[in-house]
């Protein structure tokens, strides 16, 4: 990147805790923004930039934190990421949390923004679509998994390193390995094929459609091992290669879940450890699967993004950071709002389109860039 990020940045804001009104006083300070680089990004093919995330690049940004601000981000770090207008576009239509905030936090939150950003915020409405249900319900969707999985390492950790034998296998492969991979492809490629394209019916019908496959082929193909196997003896397979191969990917499967808790011990913030610890889940995950849930029900009720929290919800959500919510509170909540938002998108009463006018979008976009590079 060789050219002035900051005088290029059209739209800079506070994210994460402090967007949120959840932080406290030495909370990190984080950024985002917007930037339009030079023309010879945008009319050559030797230079690219698609967003800047490293902490020297986002220090250009020190001058317009407030002083407060300032003085945290020299004790601590000052982290960030400022993204192409055209990469954040497309971020934002498919109503990504992590760039809507940009649109929708309060005016008190910017910290820098041209007319061009101001233009870009004047026009936010345009990426509100029912697409939140699968983006903010699918990053909490994640963060529960963390939390479940974490809570059975805490739990019940894993003793020992998987062996082959513990799943009936020899200890080398009977079958070579390139024999191994084309037979999981080739089934691979047979599940893939089962998969529905649903073209542009709107996100309720799919649902809708989903739900009654699924109902007419029960526990057929209620899991992913079920559908494996169905998927290898539709393509000709024999019995004693699927048992061989369902045991490959069993013991394949222990052996990233292994790798995976090795690298959860290794890298664990150890705060963030201890807490775990002492009240048997992630407390930050806990408070993000509140937050994420409470603003898709808010889009799609409503139409509405509410960013800051501080005269919302941010009490409830700093008592979850708090370990005031139990475990099996959170999760009973988590899936009954689950339920709530599948509901509303299934009954057609969402506030928002089920898809964001990607045409108006796009003339958006290169108002925003010819004004940009004029």
């Amino acid at each position: 990147m060789d050219f002035d990020l900051r005088a290029h940045t059209h739209l800079l804001t506070l994210s994460g805790s402090r967007a949120y009104g959840i932080h406290e006083p030495e909370s990190d300070v984080d950024l985002k923004g917007v930037a339009v680089p030079p023309a010879r990004y945008l009319h050559g093919f030797l230079r690219r930039f698609e967003q800047a995330d490293r902490p020297e690049q986002i220090r250009v940004f020190e001058g317009d934190l407030s002083a407060g601000e300032q003085a945290i981000a020299r004790r601590t770090k000052l982290e960030g990421s400022v993204y192409d207008l055209r990469k954040f576009m497309r971020l934002a239509a498919e109503a990504n949390p992590n760039v809507l905030d940009l649109l929708f936090c309060r005016d008190r939150e910017l910290r820098l923004c041209t007319p061009i950003g101001e233009r870009l915020r004047e026009r936010r409405g345009l990426f509100l679509s029912a697409k939140a249900r699968m983006t903010f319900a699918g990053y909490a969707a994640s963060q529960l998994r963390r939390i479940k999985l974490h809570r059975r390492w805490l739990l019940n950790p894993p003793r020992r390193e998987p062996t082959r034998a513990d799943y009936d296998l020899p200890p080398q492969a009977l079958i070579p390995p390139e024999q191994l991979a084309a037979a999981q492809a080739a089934i691979r490629a047979r599940t893939a094929a089962w998969e529905i394209d649903f073209g542009a019916l709107e996100p309720a019908e799919v649902l809708r459609i989903r739900g009654q496959i699924e109902r007419t082929l029960g526990e057929l193909m209620a899991t992913t091992d079920a559908r494996w196997r169905c998927a290898a003896r539709a393509i000709g397979m024999d019995e004693n290669l699927i048992y061989v191969l369902q045991k490959e990917r069993e013991y394949k499967s222990a052996r990233r879940q292994w790798e995976a808790y090795q690298r959860w011990r290794r890298h664990r913030n150890p705060a963030r450890a201890a807490t775990e610890a002492a009240f048997g889940f992630d407390l930050k995950h806990g408070a993000h699967l509140y937050r994420l849930l409470a603003m898709c029900r808010e889009i799609l009720e409503r139409g509405e993004v509410h960013v800051w929290r501080g005269d919302r919800d941010a009490e409830t959500i700093r008592a979850i950071r708090a370990g005031q919510w139990s475990y099996e509170r959170l999760v009973a909540w988590a899936e009954a709002e689950e339920r709530a938002l599948e509901q509303i998108v299934r009954s057609g009463r969402c506030a928002v389109p089920a898809a964001p006018d990607r045409e108006a979008i796009d003339r958006l976009c290169c108002e925003l860039v010819e004004r940009a590079i004029a």
